[in-house]
């Protein structure tokens, strides 16, 4: 076989016994920007690298459908950093359906793939269709395996302009793990336990909106 093959193969055994982490867990809220100064500060003392501070990022995101047999579009997420001093590769996101169950984070497949600049032209080619496009700037805390991502959404205007949605910020705790890792899911709620009243991070269902 060939080494494409091979790279299936492997990947495939390695999912099936449990080494891959391909399983979401998470929460979600928001922050106005008036608070977003005080919700830093308290990141900052709670996670990892006090002393060098978060990790900052300026990225666009595109938003692929493709209608294949069944009646749900497949989603795909097309996203590339627009900092042009970090030599980053481009990232291709599939995001299953929310498990269901009685954890206290939202559960679902995750797959991340490090690709190169025409990937969008490949999708394209494929027959997936752009729904949406927006640019999103930040910045991530880490605590063990917990990431904090505070993101605002903007929206593209002309040119390079863009331009904010809302006077507030999305806040998402996450941790990518093997199945099974339930463990993952109450340590996460202990933590965003800790930030409240400042923001309440929930399991959010866009399926029920």
């Amino acid at each position: 076989p060939n080494q494409a093959q091979q790279g299936m193969e492997a990947l495939t055994s390695a999912m099936k016994a449990n080494i891959v982490p391909d399983q979401e867990y998470l929460l979600q809220g928001s922050v106005l920007d008036a608070h977003l100064e005080v919700l830093n500060h308290r990141l900052k003392g709670l996670c990892d690298n006090v002393d060098t501070g978060h990790q900052t990022f300026h990225e666009k995101e595109m938003v692929f459908t493709i209608r294949g047999g069944t009646n749900v579009p497949l989603t795909l997420r097309v996203r590339h950093s627009l900092d042009t001093s970090w030599n980053l590769p481009w990232q291709l996101r599939y995001v299953g359906q929310p498990e269901v169950g009685n954890r206290p984070t939202v559960v679902r497949s995750c797959y991340d793939i490090a690709t190169s600049s025409n990937i969008v032209e490949f999708l394209t080619e494929l027959g997936c269709r752009l729904e949406f496009e927006y640019v999103c700037k930040g910045f991530i805390h880490r605590k063990g395996r917990i990431k904090v991502t505070v993101s605002k959404i903007f929206k593209q205007g002309t040119g390079d302009n863009i331009e904010p949605i809302t006077n507030s910020h999305i806040v998402e705790m996450s941790v990518l793990a093997t199945s099974g890792s339930d463990q993952v899911a109450d340590d996460m709620k202990a933590f965003a336990d800790q930030l409240q009243p400042l923001v309440h991070l929930d399991k959010y269902d866009p399926r029920r909106t």
